[in-house]
């Protein structure tokens, strides 16, 4: 659609671009008639130029992000002028905090709420080379009465709110940009790719009662803890799925396109009387014959599961860090597109007990139903948390990087959305 096409304007529109270690997904939707979204067009292909959610090769990165955006244009028969984009990389973290202001003239007014939130703002970007990617927050208190849901035009001393930040380090979040931007597309905001992923295959109430969502994607895991409804804790661990990848390639001495394969076809957590006696075959490096070596299934998870353990360990830690080991023996949520082996929730439990599921997200229409798997989580969620944030409690606010503009929306967003 960057060639003179003609192209349409269309109510609502978003385009969200998700930049994996595996693909890159551009998705095209719209509100529809029922309060949903529609799927106007999508383009995903295979992953240049990107390791662990970061920029290594901007040139190949930029043609992978072009060939992804112009394939869901042309399906939607629109041209995209912006983008929100999702982030895992720069070592995301995220903690929580409480900002609060005296209020002015002892009626709660837009000023007095602008003025909470700047000094939360400010609070964050301290100048620690740390950008703010999202920020989200739960209930006003006012004179210390919890549960305020709109606190404007009530009479009061003290006004406050917890928020929870999420930042990353600035660097890659700018190489990021900068890819985006070669391929004449604005960054219309950044979203955590923990929280977009929680959005899409966590329900309300999952998320109301408490949950963990850990994505598995091929270069990064990231994790999310939601409760009251609201993250509270979002992080992201440069080991994924690819790592098992290259374990099988290791342990077979076959190449990693085959290990992959391999791990697609073969690959299972579950134990099994017969997988001793279950062959595959594989080429070995630098062969041309095709079945000139054979493994049992058996062996294959053998190869497999210690690399689960140790993501699932580095889970444990992070977890265990932040004070939120206990969401890990409660509801959890294993999603992205190394969650689709056989028997990873399984796994899990069998680690840390509690309940475990794989979390599939729900399609937007018009969607092909091969689309909705776990690996298109985070795509998904960048959608349903952009269209319908003022739905989600404590919906993203979304940060672009260098935007002099994004303070004043984010303000007039928290005054307008109770």
């Amino acid at each position: 659609m960057r060639h003179g096409e003609r192209s349409r304007t269309v109510q609502g529109m978003v385009g969200v671009v998700d930049l994996g270690t595996a693909k890159i997904c551009c998705l095209i939707a719209a509100p529809d008639a029922a309060g949903g979204q529609t799927m106007l067009g999508l383009g995903h292909q295979r992953s240049k130029g990107i390791k662990s959610g970061m920029v290594v090769d901007a040139d190949e990165a930029e043609q992978a992000v072009r060939a992804a955006v112009s394939q869901a244009e042309r399906m939607a028969g629109v041209t995209l002028d912006s983008v929100v984009l999702s982030i895992a990389c720069g070592r995301l973290k995220s903690f929580g905090f409480v900002a609060r202001a005296l209020v002015e003239g002892g009626t709660v007014r837009a000023t007095d709420i602008d003025r909470v939130i700047a000094g939360g703002e400010a609070y964050v970007e301290r100048g620690n080379g740390r950008s703010l990617i999202q920020l989200t927050r739960s209930d006003w208190q006012l004179d210390g009465l919890k549960g305020v849901r709109d606190p404007r035009g009530l009479a009061g001393r003290d006004l406050s709110v917890e928020l929870t930040a999420v930042t990353a380090d600035e660097p890659p979040v700018r190489n990021l940009l900068g890819v985006i931007e070669r391929c004449h597309l604005a960054v219309n905001g950044l979203v955590a790719t923990p929280y977009a992923s929680a959005i899409a295959v966590a329900t309300a109430e999952e998320r109301h009662t408490g949950v963990a969502v850990v994505d598995i994607g091929a270069g990064v895991t990231s994790v999310a803890v939601f409760a009251g409804g609201r993250i509270v804790h979002a992080d992201a661990i440069p080991v994924g799925g690819l790592h098992v990848t290259y374990d099988i390639a290791r342990a077979l001495s076959t190449p990693v396109a085959e290990a992959e394969r391999i791990k697609t076809l073969y690959g299972t957590l579950v134990k099994a009387a017969s997988d001793q006696a279950e062959y595959f075959s594989f080429p070995g490096v630098g062969d041309d014959e095709q079945g000139a070596f054979q493994s049992s299934k058996a062996r294959l998870r053998e190869i497999i599961e210690p690399r689960i353990q140790h993501v699932f360990g580095l889970v444990e830690e992070r977890l265990t860090g932040a004070g939120l080991i206990a969401f890990a023996s409660g509801r959890v949520i294993l999603t992205g597109g190394a969650s689709q082996l056989l028997g990873l929730d399984q796994v899990w439990m069998r680690r840390f007990g509690g309940s475990a599921r794989i979390g599939r997200p729900m399609p937007l229409g018009r969607m092909p139903s091969n689309m909705c798997s776990p690996a298109f989580a985070t795509a998904i969620g960048l959608v349903v948390g952009e269209v319908a944030q003022g739905a989600v409690q404590g919906a993203i606010r979304r940060m672009p990087v260098g935007s002099a503009g994004y303070l004043g929306r984010m303000r007039q967003w928290i005054g307008e959305s109770f």
